[in-house]
């Protein structure tokens, strides 16, 4: 695009608002309907186009998605622990962050393709539900060193009934269920307010992101380096695994801006149930303050370059 989307602007304007420390935090009630609707609806817009154009191809693209998933935050927990000399449970909960994805990024994604008239494979949203629980597991189990007896009922309950995937899950089947035609009578408020939702959400989102920019200070250059370059690297791995399905431009697009993206949501509750010693400011100060800012501003374009470059 020629020019940021204006949703874009809504985070620009939160970040401004949050270093000046001015009063734009939405009130809690505001932000948990705004995200509430966020994820319904891009789960119902999933689920729509699952009903319409489900094939048996996409049973085979399911395990090399969640595959993908491990091996990213195999990858993280690598460089983590052994070049950045992080202690076990900090290198695997922030390792189990990168693994997993941010719906806001998908959402900003959605978005940016919509503005350039980019199409993208309706199981997309499917594979967002699908890359949220994989890696969090994977950073459990690395864990398990620092901390034996963890309580999987509790975790298992947080990974897949956290209220983001639940949200996004209950779209994607009420989509499904419901078809087009059945999704019509609540369309104005999930699919034509959809980028004002996103704004306010983004809006939010910039003020929360000042927040953690502490943390970034205390623990060096080193993480500050890793929120940067590993959504450029996973992003890319992201576009050859979509290339390798066989998605369009739009849909590697999408699932390059997963694999680059980093959890703020899901990963955060369920890593601080497992694993109680990993200091939760470092993944949010990196996810937060600096991945999701940079995927928002630059990440998404460059991504969607190169599955131009990739798929063409």
């Amino acid at each position: 695009m020629p020019a940021l989307d204006p949703v874009v602007y809504f985070f620009l304007l939160g970040l401004l608002a949050g270093f000046a420390k001015a009063d734009l935090r939405l009130p809690p009630s505001i932000y948990e309907f705004v995200s509430t609707v966020l994820l319904l609806a891009i789960g119902l817009k999933g689920g729509v186009e699952l009903a319409r154009h489900a094939t048996l191809e996409l049973a085979a693209q399911v395990p090399i998605v969640i595959g993908m998933g491990v091996v990213l935050a195999l990858l993280a927990f690598a460089v983590l622990r052994y070049l950045g000399r992080f202690d076990l449970p900090d290198a695997a909960s922030i390792a189990a962050h990168y693994g997993s994805v941010s719906v806001g990024t998908f959402a900003v994604g959605v978005a940016f393709l919509a503005s350039a008239n980019i199409p993208y494979e309706p199981q997309l949203s499917l594979f967002l539900v699908l890359l949220e629980v994989p890696a969090i597991l994977v950073g459990i189990v690395l864990a398990r060193g620092a901390h034996a007896g963890i309580g999987w009922g509790r975790v298992l309950h947080e990974a897949f009934l956290g209220r983001s995937v639940l949200l996004l899950l209950g779209g994607l089947v009420i989509g499904w269920a419901a078809g087009e035609q059945g999704v019509a009578g609540i369309s104005p408020l999930f699919i034509g307010l959809f980028k004002g939702i996103l704004a306010l959400f983004l809006l939010e989102m910039g003020l929360i992101a000042t927040q953690h920019i502490g943390g970034l200070r205390k623990h060096g250059v080193f993480l500050a380096a890793f929120a940067i370059v590993t959504p450029v690297v996973f992003g890319t791995i992201g576009a050859f695994t979509g290339s390798m399905l066989g998605l369009s431009v739009g849909g590697t697009t999408l699932l390059a801006t997963l694999a680059g993206s980093a959890s703020y949501i899901a990963a955060p509750a369920a890593m601080r149930t497992a694993v109680p010693q990993a200091d939760p400011g470092l993944s949010l100060a990196a996810a937060l303050a600096l991945t999701f800012p940079f995927n928002i501003l630059i990440g998404i374009p460059l991504y969607q370059r190169i599955a131009q470059w990739i798929v063409t």
